[in-house]
């Protein structure tokens, strides 16, 4: 029993130059200290905006699960943990989406928003992952139909109501909605790019072939923990206001 317990914590051996190894044991670790952060701060804001605190640690919590599971997985078998990749953003992307409902409630936001995100971001990693690990042959047409429906939140988001409603509320939240949407601009950008990067199309005479892990772990760390630190900021700010 106790020999079944200590192997669970074994690890397969990493070399000294395995760099994707070394972003995903710093991004579990990351994101791990990021959700102790989180919840271990919820105390100190009233329920205006301990839900939105909350939905920050979760998203980082969740990451750190899976990126628990994706090292391991690494190191095992030296190949990208893409199944446990999608599952983690499959449940964290949509959490992201929610933290503009929250934070736009003020201004009156309806769930009518909350669900258009939700709906759109599912398609784009629903689509991402047929076309890098199920039809791989076809990864150009089911990237194309990710790409459009990340535009879509893009456009929501920089230009439609929920930049409205970011406008109606003014102030603190119209300064972290701003922050946010850059982060879905740029930081979400680096995934098309790793996409790109793992699978062959029109693209590769360009980009050539690389590690999509490298890219998606970096990702991860600037969006999820990024993204909490500008909610705990707002909510840090109100809270004084």
């Amino acid at each position: 029993m106790l020999n079944t317990i200590l192997s669970s914590f074994l690890i397969a051996k990493m070399l000294p130059t395995d760099y994707v190894g070394f972003t995903f044991f710093v991004g579990c670790m990351a994101m791990m200290a990021a959700s102790a952060f989180f919840f271990l701060s919820l105390n100190q804001f009233d329920k205006k905006w301990r839900t939105s605190v909350l939905v920050s640690g979760l998203i980082t919590f969740i990451a750190a699960v899976h990126y628990f599971y994706m090292r391991d997985y690494w190191t095992s078998f030296q190949e990208s943990p893409t199944f446990f990749r999608y599952v983690d953003w499959i449940l964290t992307v949509p959490l992201m989406c929610l933290e503009f409902y929250l934070i736009l409630k003020v201004a009156g936001a309806k769930q009518g928003l909350l669900w258009k995100m939700i709906f759109y971001s599912v398609i784009m990693l629903v689509t991402g992952y047929l076309g890098e690990a199920v039809y791989p042959q076809s990864a150009q047409t089911w990237g194309f139909i990710s790409g459009v429906a990340y535009f879509a939140i893009a456009y929501e988001i920089w230009l439609g109501s929920a930049s409205k409603l970011a406008k109606d509320a003014g102030g603190n939240v119209l300064a972290a909605h701003k922050i946010l949407c850059w982060f879905v601009l740029v930081g979400w950008a680096i995934y098309p790019l790793g996409y790109m990067l793992g699978t062959d199309g029109w693209y590769t005479s360009i980009l050539g072939k690389g590690n999509v892990d490298v890219a998606y772990n970096i990702a991860d760390a600037i969006n999820k923990i990024g993204f909490g630190l500008v909610i705990y900021t707002l909510a840090v700010k109100s809270q004084k206001d």
